[in-house]
């Protein structure tokens, strides 16, 4: 899987829309090349709300652990109901730390920094991760819109 093939699939989903932060649009430096999807069916990028997946392409501060200053490397980053987490990883989120940790390409882990929030990621996915990736996606999809759809009058 390519960084393009999960934007791809991400904006398959009806009401996804992709922030891609880039050089002049106003945003931080350090997000540029990053992808945030967020459910929002009138194309606008939320500002009360968190995306439900990211990919990152670059170390953040704190956040060395996928090395993702090697060429082309990124990280997907997906939010996961605790049930997921646990029979995914083998712990609940609140082990995070217990959990197989995001130094391995193509290996479900927690996230380095938003495990404990049930947060589930793969450097660099490809095929022995591409199915519970897409699953991920999907079901992380499913919760942002059923969310939305309950807060809307």
């Amino acid at each position: 899987m390519t960084l393009d093939d999960i934007v791809d699939l991400v904006g398959s989903f009806e009401g996804t829309v992709a922030q891609r932060p880039r050089e002049g649009d106003g945003t931080p430096e350090l997000a540029w090349g990053d992808v945030f999807f967020y459910y929002s069916p009138d194309g606008t990028i939320p500002t009360t709300v968190q995306p439900f997946a990211t990919i990152v392409t670059k170390n953040y501060p704190g956040d060395e652990l996928s090395r993702l200053e090697r060429s082309d490397a990124f990280r997907v980053n997906v939010v996961a109901s605790k049930q997921d987490f646990e029979q995914l990883l083998g712990v609940p989120p609140r082990e995070a730390a217990r959990a197989p940790q995001a130094d391995a390409d193509d290996t479900l882990a927690s996230h380095p920094q938003y495990g404990t929030a049930g947060w589930i990621c793969v450097v660099n996915p490809a095929s022995q991760t591409q199915s519970q990736v897409r699953e991920l996606l999907a079901s992380a999809y499913a919760v942002a819109k059923g969310r939305y759809e309950r807060h809307q009058p």
